[in-house]
């Protein structure tokens, strides 16, 4: 019996070795194929491809690490009256020609907005709810309108009242369109080459610029 039985696990693990290898594949047993030549076709220089070890890929992204920047401009939205003061003390010490104040703009901005709510346990369940229908939302950036929800920032009051109605299909009943922000004009610090000398030195400004974060020039 147990001869047998040996007999058998032989003959299972030959047939086995022979159907994973294609050898029966003549009598139409064996297993799937598996090809794609397209995407061998779409290959750009394979024998480019090199495997690199711990210590050559560490080396690697040391290097890149110490190539330097490209310079990139800066620059804020409309700062107030003791915000260029602040800065204008700060920036005499850097480099001529390094920074400027330039006229800004800021367009009005319209929101879907939900709120306000009397206190942070329904500001917290309507967040709960919002999440469960898969919907996005951010704080106001009006501090008035706080404590509530901004479902999306618009340039225009039609934009964003387009987007409420989307939203609406989806299931939000509550929500309407505000205006977070009129239209703004200022002066706003310009940075229009920053590069690794003066990146450091960003940390100089943040005192000054309170809340204005710098963004890339458009």
């Amino acid at each position: 019996m147990l001869r047998l039985l040996v007999l058998l696990l032989l003959l299972a693990n030959a047939g086995y070795y022979a159907w994973s290898h294609g050898l029966l594949l003549a009598w139409g047993a064996g297993p799937s194929q598996q090809s794609e030549p397209q995407r061998v076709q779409q290959q750009v220089r394979p024998e480019a491809v090199q495997v690199l070890s711990p210590s050559e890929l560490k080396q690697v992204e040391t290097v890149a690490a110490q190539a330097p920047r490209q310079p990139e401009c800066l620059q804020t939205a409309a700062l107030d009256p003791a915000q260029l003061t602040l800065l204008r003390g700060v920036l005499a010490s850097w480099p001529a020609g390094s920074w400027s104040f330039a006229p800004v703009t800021e367009p009005a901005r319209w929101i879907v907005y939900m709120g306000k709510y009397p206190g942070v346990e329904q500001l917290a369940h309507k967040r709960a709810e919002l999440r469960q229908l898969g919907i996005t939302f951010d704080a106001p950036g009006n501090p008035e309108l706080e404590p509530g929800l901004s479902l999306g920032a618009f340039p225009t009051e039609a934009a964003a009242t387009a987007q409420l109605a989307t939203l609406a299909e989806r299931g939000v009943r509550t929500a309407r369109v505000v205006q977070d922000r009129s239209e703004q004009k200022g002066e706003g610090l310009q940075l229009p080459a920053v590069d690794d000398s003066l990146r450091p030195r960003l940390e100089e400004l943040k005192p000054a610029l309170a809340n204005k974060p710098l963004r890339p020039c458009r």
